[in-house]
């Protein structure tokens, strides 16, 4: 049986598969993913934001997380939730969205 650990790992590499349109690089390196909670269950619940307030792709994203961690083995139900604080801000990127976009 797939521990919390092993959920949480698939489906952090799962979101690495999630690109924001605009930006062209996944949500996760992104620092847009701010939560993943996994119960007893399995059942996890990810907290995303957007780079911008009233950006219309929320339910884009949301749609190919779904799709993304559907096959994860151990996994029960996927529900996401967009949270708009603390805003977003470029410094939340890991290295490597960094370098990929230009910052230094």
């Amino acid at each position: 049986m797939a521990t919390t650990e092993d959920i949480r790992a698939e489906v952090e590499e799962a979101l690495k598969t999630v690109n924001d349109p605009e930006l062209g690089i996944d949500i996760y390196n992104l620092g847009l993913v701010y939560d993943v909670d996994i119960n007893d269950s399995g059942d996890v619940k990810i907290e995303f934001t957007l780079t911008t307030m009233g950006c219309p792709i929320a339910p884009m994203i949301d749609e190919e997380i779904k799709q993304a961690t559907a096959g994860i083995e151990g996994i029960g139900e996927v529900s996401t939730e967009v949270v708009m604080y603390p805003p977003w801000s470029p410094e939340k990127m890991t290295p490597l969205a960094r370098s990929a976009l230009g910052f230094v």
